[in-house]
């Protein structure tokens, strides 16, 4: 997928968590616990949402920027990866300890794990938005500059060799 679409993609994936954060957030801020079945579907968008945007950044996005010959891009992708890059583990984990039951029974415990884990993931996207993303952007522009000198060298290598022609 060009860098470009893949960029949108990820920073609409950024406002789908925030979306499903805000609702998460608006779930724990209860007294009560919601429906259970309320709150499961909203930490399973959340989830699949997250775990899924992860990936692609932690496997696809982080080693293409890496591999983008950018210092200042493979500066900031590694100071990413080192400072943010347990968070779907640190996610897999708090969703697997907070059970139906555990949550029923340590309703306040629930609620202050679950801001702790949307307050990490909310500092990872304003970073990313604000830092990373837009280095990754820039770097767009420079590779569309280089692939147009090279093929307008090829054009012009050619046009130069027809007329040499006989």
């Amino acid at each position: 997928m060009p860098l470009a679409r893949e960029m949108q993609r990820l920073r609409d994936e950024h406002a789908a968590l925030v979306t499903l954060a805000r609702i998460l957030t608006g779930l724990i801020r209860a007294p009560q616990p919601p429906r259970m079945t309320e709150l499961a579907a909203a930490r399973g968008l959340l989830r699949d949402t997250l775990l899924r945007h992860l990936k692609c950044e932690d496997w696809i996005l982080y080693p293409r920027l890496k591999a983008s010959g950018d210092p200042e891009l493979i500066r900031i992708t590694r100071e990413f990866e080192l400072e943010m890059g347990d968070l779907a583990d640190d996610f897999a984990a708090y969703d697997a300890e907070w059970t139906e039951a555990k949550v029923a029974a340590a309703w306040p415990d629930f609620c202050r794990a679950t801001a702790i884990m949307l307050d990490m993931l909310a500092v990872r996207i304003e970073r990313e938005e604000a830092d990373l993303y837009p280095l990754a952007e820039n770097l767009r522009p420079a590779r569309g500059a280089i692939a147009a000198v090279a093929v307008q060298g090829r054009i012009d290598n050619f046009q130069l060799n027809a007329t040499r022609q006989p």
